[in-house]
């Protein structure tokens, strides 16, 4: 789920409590948690809707019910209704600034893939795939777990070894 930029500090305020989406099928559930380079967000309900007021237009940080729909329209799908809370910072942050790799073990798959993005910041997840003769979506699905364990961060373009990341490489080499 992706949410407005300029919607961020509204919603770590507490100002912005609600956000709306038209889908075929929810992308988040209620109890579940969105984790985003911005922080992290509780999902507290996943409701479809067939109305909407002035209230929770403005509760989803829109002046009116028109602005709010005119943002969903020419989507396909129901039209849902989210909330949503700030829990925290995301803490992949503090993880990847860390030198210490103490629990972090991978297999030789990981490794691998480790060294090809130490080798190649910056590079396309397609072109780095395409390298190594695999497919972009389960290859992101592989860094993103490299990641989670705060050993790479993505850029703009592509990927580069966290601090923590490098630390890891250096103690195999060691």
């Amino acid at each position: 789920m992706l949410i407005r930029v300029a919607d961020w500090e509204r919603i770590r305020s507490g100002e912005v409590t609600l956000q709306f989406r038209r889908w075929k099928r929810p992308t988040v559930r209620a109890g579940g948690t969105l984790r985003t380079s911005l922080g992290v967000l509780a999902i507290d309900a996943v409701d479809v809707v067939s109305r909407v007021s002035r209230a929770e237009a403005v509760a989803a940080g829109f002046p009116s019910v028109r602005e709010l729909m005119s943002s969903v329209e020419g989507r396909e799908g129901s039209l849902y209704r989210i909330r949503l809370r700030f829990v925290g910072e995301d803490p992949r942050i503090a993880l990847r600034s860390s030198s210490s790799v103490d629990g972090v073990s991978l297999n030789d798959a990981a490794v691998a893939l480790l060294r090809l993005v130490a080798a190649n910041p910056g590079v396309r997840a397609a072109d780095l795939a395409a390298s190594v003769g695999r497919e972009k979506l389960p290859f992101k699905a592989d860094v993103r777990k490299l990641k989670a364990q705060g050993l790479t961060e993505s850029l703009e373009v592509g990927y580069r070894l966290s601090p923590r990341g490098e630390a890891y490489l250096r103690s195999l080499d060691d």
